[in-house]
């Protein structure tokens, strides 16, 4: 068989599954329908994406981080306060005992050294530009049948077919698998700006009546802005000349940072939970936004899906190791129940948050700025909540502690 596993989605997170099995030396397939790895240098605009402490550990591990380490902003400090009252709350990586409390980096930066991790992993293919036309499986195999620009249709092979193809996974959607979805009638507006003042790696999140506000310290001088409104607050707010933009930026997160002195180019994204019932079967793995699709209010949707791929990571290591099908039911309900328990507090914490935190008055808002300070002088409350934003939570995979995948036995290539 050509292959042993097939990754449908060649976005961060399908990547990172694709390096890992690769590091091991197990045979994958990554369909990407973008042309992959394009040496675009980085720009004022890119998209940018908060790093846990725990995504650092597994990006290390996978020979990743020393290629974006230059591009990532530590997070030092968290400052959470409830806008126009009197709540707020702190974090410091000092009391954690970590060198940051997590990174930001530009997606960008990541890709790139993830096609570049990827060029060197001899066993790892990379179709693309190609997109998925039709899926099946049978006893012993799992099929894709893809098409593409430059790509001759092909029907690849493998005992197991990952879906790491995002929140509106054709493979989840095509399979009819259940899922819990929740629009949040919201939409993230999305912006690097710059500061006047320095933001000394200080991460702000800010709610405000019409929805929270994250400020992420970036390298030179910038910031990565989500602003969480409602949709037709978002269509005014992209129209905006930039000064206006700013202005109005201004006015909503208050003078922490000085006056923003430049806004680049702004994007927006619909909110909403969707969180698959099922995260296998037979023959079938789902990871990343295809499992799960979170708020970002906390910055956990990629670092939750990098944790699905330390695990998955493992369990197919260890099975392979030990010559067990890949695609085996056993096998993959071994890495579905172990990431349960992490996925089920991540959606209920997300989730939490954007109902504690939404719009309210009177003794409602009052009871939550309490809450919010109640918390501030609680160290216990604010480690365990530091061990849930940082991915330390669990029980954690070899890649999430540091470590390396075990070194492959004589059989591995088999």
């Amino acid at each position: 068989m050509e292959h042993e596993v097939l990754i449908a989605g060649g976005g961060l997170v399908g990547a990172s599954l694709a390096r890992a099995l690769g590091s091991v030396g197990a045979r994958v397939a990554l369909v990407e329908s973008w042309r992959y790895g394009a040496d675009d240098q980085p720009s004022y605009d890119d998209r940018a994406i908060a790093l846990a402490q725990g995504s650092r550990l597994i990006l290390e591990a996978m020979g990743l981080w020393q290629a974006i380490a230059a591009e990532a902003a530590p997070i030092e400090r968290i400052h959470v306060s409830d806008r126009g009252r009197f709540g707020f709350a702190r974090l410091d990586r000092r009391d954690e005992g970590v060198p940051a409390l997590g990174y930001v980096v530009p997606a960008r930066t990541l890709g790139q050294a993830l096609a570049a991790a990827l060029r060197d992993t001899p066993t790892v293919e990379i179709v693309s530009p190609a997109e998925v036309r039709d899926f099946s499986f049978e006893e012993r195999t799992a099929w894709l049948e893809v098409t593409g620009e430059g790509v001759r249709a092909r029907r690849l092979e493998g005992r197991l077919l990952v879906a790491a193809d995002g929140a509106r996974s054709l493979i989840r959607e095509r399979l009819g698998i259940p899922t819990r979805m929740h629009d949040y009638g919201q939409t993230a507006v999305i912006a690097n700006v710059t500061p006047g003042l320095e933001h000394r790696n200080v991460a702000y999140e800010r709610f405000t009546e019409t929805g929270p506000m994250a400020m992420l310290p970036m390298t030179g001088r910038r910031c990565a802005l989500v602003w969480t409104c409602a949709a037709d607050a978002a269509d005014e707010l992209l129209a905006l000349p930039d000064e206006a933009f700013l202005e109005r930026l201004q006015a909503r997160f208050g003078w922490r940072l000085g006056r923003f002195e430049r806004a680049g180019r702004r994007s927006a994204y619909p909110l909403s939970l969707v969180w698959a019932r099922e995260s296998v079967r037979p023959r079938l793995a789902l990871i990343g936004n295809a499992a799960h699709s979170l708020h970002p209010i906390a910055g956990q949707g990629f670092n939750l899906g990098l944790r699905d791929v330390a695990a998955l990571a493992e369990v197919l290591a260890g099975a392979r190791r030990e010559g067990r099908d890949l695609g085996d039911p056993r096998v993959l309900q071994a890495y579905a129940d172990w990431r349960a328990g992490d996925q089920r507090r991540v959606v209920a914490f997300t989730d939490g948050l954007i109902r504690l935190f939404g719009p309210s008055r009177g003794p409602a808002a009052c009871a939550r700025d309490l809450g919010l300070l109640a918390f501030d002088l609680m160290p216990p409350a604010k480690r365990l909540f530091g061990r849930l934003a940082m991915g330390r939570a669990g029980r954690l995979p070899r890649l999430a502690r540091g470590l390396p995948l075990a070194a492959p036995g004589p059989e591995w290539g088999a």
